[in-house]
């Protein structure tokens, strides 16, 4: 592993553990050229999953992707990218667990939508209003309404 510092090839793991997702190994290792510490993670290489855009248009799946759209739509809310992360995490199983190669776009923005309604009302609300393409106010007021109907009801 190369170092960030002084990009020497020499490392030696000083900890490893496993992180929390139970799918990642999280390793502190450390320089021997300059002892500069550093954090790597190791995670099992997955078979690559295609996203079917709306157009058609094929892409790899990317996590940075959904992490991006969930941070955009989370700015100044309460909500941590320790949180993020665990909602991208379920997400990628979901997706891996019900596809083999293809997965359309669609399924995604679902998931993620089911995944922010718990996670913060207001996040959902902004990342759906981009997701859904909202054209007037009385959509967002339909949205709002179903929000506030199955907060309402988990009470």
């Amino acid at each position: 592993m190369r170092c960030p510092k002084c990009n020497s090839l020499k490392s030696s793991v000083v900890d490893s553990r496993q992180a929390e997702d139970g799918n990642t190994i999280r390793r502190r290792r450390e320089c021997e050229n300059c002892h500069y510490r550093f954090t790597t993670y190791e995670r099992l290489e997955e078979k690559t999953l295609v996203v079917v855009k709306k157009d058609g248009t094929r892409e790899q799946f990317s996590r940075e992707k959904i992490f991006n759209g969930i941070i955009r739509s989370a700015q100044k809310r309460p909500v941590s990218s320790a949180d993020i992360d665990e909602v991208v995490n379920r997400i990628e199983q979901k997706v891996r667990a019900q596809s083999d190669s293809e997965v359309e776009s669609d399924v995604i923005g679902n998931l993620v939508m089911e995944e922010l309604v718990d996670l913060d009302e207001i996040t959902y609300v902004r990342f759906a209003s981009v997701y859904r393409s909202f054209k007037d106010v009385s959509e967002i007021e339909s949205l709002l309404k179903q929000i506030t109907k199955s907060g309402r009801q988990k009470k």
